[in-house]
């Protein structure tokens, strides 16, 4: 076993897994960045759901990669096509600590949620991987009935989706690849198309409720508390709010000129310092 292991990989496997890993990461970021760029195109062309459904290249890409080099080496080994300028004891060493670092930053950030979960004071949002869960805000939020109808349609197309497995999907690449910005900004960009998508699915549903919508989504967005593992949306500033707003007004003309201003100038007011 060692012999065709070496035969295969080179003299030192773990050079070869490292560098694979490197190159993965460098073949998943290019893939990331096209994503970026086309999901805006598709968007306005096709709608959010045909974006969103572009998340899933950029792993695929990275897991192809050692597949594909594996599959049409010669009789060089593996190992010597990659030459890493550090051992790969040291980088390991590294790479460990980092997605250590990282996990366990997640699972503050996933306690601290429970913690508000269970003091009534989290939702809207979906928790669970396996047996997801709809968190509605209490009865004392200030939503009135119709919106609390809306935002319970929101998650569940969320639910529908299976959007919590790939966002949890998300935050494991996250770990594993922390060295890598790219697989950050995915991350970011997958959880606004994962609402995107939600949003054109409810409006789909109920066109006569776009107005009503949107002032709910400006609602929403007054929580801080993040949630790693699950569907939620935390206030981050002003443009992922202006982007939902935005296209509920542009799409379709799914907003009346009017409606949209009112709603983008009063997010403008109520997040502004």
């Amino acid at each position: 076993m060692a012999s065709s292991l070496e035969a295969v990989f080179g003299p030192e496997p773990g050079a070869f897994i490292a560098s694979a890993f490197v190159l993965a990461n460098v073949v998943g970021g290019a893939a990331v960045a096209t994503v970026a760029v086309l999901r805006l195109p598709l968007r306005r062309l096709i709608g959010p759901s045909a974006a969103y459904n572009l998340w899933i290249l950029p792993p695929l890409a990275g897991f192809a990669t050692p597949v594909v080099i594996l599959a049409s080496h010669d009789d060089t080994p593996v190992g010597a096509l990659f030459n890493l300028p550090v051992s790969a004891a040291g980088l390991g060493l590294a790479w460990l600590l980092g997605a250590l670092a990282l996990s366990l930053v997640f699972a503050v950030a996933q306690t601290r949620f429970m913690a508000e979960v269970r003091a009534g004071r989290a939702g809207p949002a979906v928790i669970g991987l396996i047996y997801p869960r709809i968190l509605l805000p209490s009865e004392d939020s200030g939503y009135t009935a119709q919106e609390r109808d809306l935002i319970r349609a929101h998650e569940r197309e969320h639910v529908a989706r299976k959007d919590p497995r790939a966002a949890a999907l998300a935050a494991l690449f996250q770990c594993l690849c922390w060295f890598n910005p790219l697989v950050h900004l995915a991350a970011y960009l997958l959880r606004l198309d994962q609402e995107l998508a939600c949003d054109a699915a409810v409006i789909r549903s109920r066109p006569q409720a776009r107005g009503l919508y949107a002032q709910t989504l400006l609602k929403t967005q007054l929580a801080h508390t993040p949630l790693p593992f699950g569907c939620y949306w935390p206030a981050r500033g002003l443009h992922p709010l202006e982007v939902r707003i935005g296209l509920l007004k542009r799409r379709n003309g799914l907003l009346g000129r009017s409606d949209g201003s009112a709603v983008v100038s009063a997010t403008v007011e109520s997040i502004r310092p």
